[in-house]
């Protein structure tokens, strides 16, 4: 019998596999996490040139650069082809729970330029009802304890990542308790309390395709 893969070469499976939706001489998106860190690699030792990369965290600026990949300012793009990232959650309709990594709020703004998001992830990340993994929410920290108690009033529990300061300056609460049903609406209604810099509930940005890592190959999700 053959070997089950880790969970790490499934992450190297589907990072080499988001290089077949890189256009040459394009930009694209990159997100944030290990996965994409895998992607990464593969980007710079395949022979497809890029102009360049918009990157959604310091972290993967940091690893692009040392990569020799060319780093482009959001706010000097107008679109991207593609935006590829992982996810903690995605559901069978694209919705994604993002965060993990502290890095929602680039992440979203990035995808936001995007005409096409690719999550590339293994496949304990696909579940039928986002919310089990814990939901991150920057916000900015005098809100914390305000937006926490929002969370009570939903029946949920939202507890301050401790030591943790996004690239933008802000508090990230973890949300545990939820089972979003209405991922659009929901993500809609957080985004509007006083406070919060952005719920990572990603619907509005959801993915297009997802590169699923499974002990059969990389199973390819059209959304």
């Amino acid at each position: 019998m053959n070997k089950p893969l880790t969970q790490d070469e499934l992450k190297t499976l589907v990072g080499q596999a988001a290089l077949q939706y890189v256009q040459p001489g394009s930009i694209v998106g990159v997100g944030t996490g290990s996965t994409v860190d895998k992607f990464i690699d593969a980007l710079a030792a395949s022979d497809r040139a890029i102009a360049g990369a918009v990157s959604s965290s310091v972290r993967s600026t940091e690893r692009m650069r040392a990569l020799g990949i060319r780093i482009l300012e959001a706010a000097d793009v107008a679109s991207l082809p593609v935006y590829i990232d992982g996810a903690d959650e995605i559901d069978h309709q694209g919705h994604m729970i993002k965060g993990g990594g502290a890095a929602l709020t680039r992440e979203k703004i990035v995808a936001d330029l995007a005409e096409r998001f690719v999550c590339i992830a293994d496949e304990s990340k696909l579940v039928q009802t986002l919310g089990k993994f814990p939901l991150p929410v920057e916000v900015i920290p005098m809100a914390a304890a305000q937006i926490a108690r929002r969370f009570a009033a939903l029946g949920a529990v939202a507890t301050l990542r401790e030591g943790v300061v996004t690239d933008n300056g802000g508090h990230i609460l973890d949300v545990r308790g939820l089972a979003i049903s209405d991922p659009q609406g929901f993500e809609a209604d957080v985004n509007q309390w006083p406070g919060v810099v952005t719920v990572g509930v990603f619907a509005r940005n959801r993915a297009s395709v997802c590169l699923l890592g499974t002990g059969e190959g990389v199973k390819t999700l059209s959304f």
